[in-house]
């Protein structure tokens, strides 16, 4: 049995390793659209269910004006029923606008700790000790 060099078992270790991490990216690539496909599909159920579901609010609505106008003339109950649900809707727009209100920017954390990392860094003699973790849990 003949025995190979040195270079030659590095050369051919270095050619085995290169179509391993060839195979391993095509592996990946094909994994990755398998799972990109199976999303796909099920974001688009997601939207039909909402579509299905936004008609079956209509039916709701329409059940609701035909109910009422047993008692009501028929434009009266109709106006009655558009009347609640534009309540319903100003509710939900104040609670939304309350809400947006107190969200804060999405990085103001993050733009105060690169500022007192910069203003440690300009002045590391002014720099309190700061290796604890940080009370708020998030990065320093």
């Amino acid at each position: 049995m003949e025995s190979a060099s040195t270079g030659q078992l590095v050369a051919r270790m270095s050619s085995d390793l290169s179509d391993l991490v060839r195979s391993e990216i095509q592996l990946a690539k094909a994994e990755l659209q398998e799972s990109v496909r199976h999303a796909g599909v099920g974001a688009g159920l997601f939207g039909t269910a909402g579509l299905i579901a936004l008609y079956g609010v209509g039916a709701l609505v329409a059940t609701a004006v035909l109910a009422l106008s047993l008692v009501l003339d028929a434009w009266l109950a109709a106006l009655v029923v558009a009347a609640a649900l534009f309540v319903a809707a100003g509710v939900a727009a104040v609670i939304g606008r309350r809400q947006v209100g107190r969200a804060s920017p999405p990085v103001q954390r993050t733009v105060e700790n690169v500022k007192a990392d910069v203003d440690a860094v300009r002045h590391p003699a002014t720099a309190t000790d700061e290796t604890g973790p940080d009370p708020t849990g998030g990065p320093r």
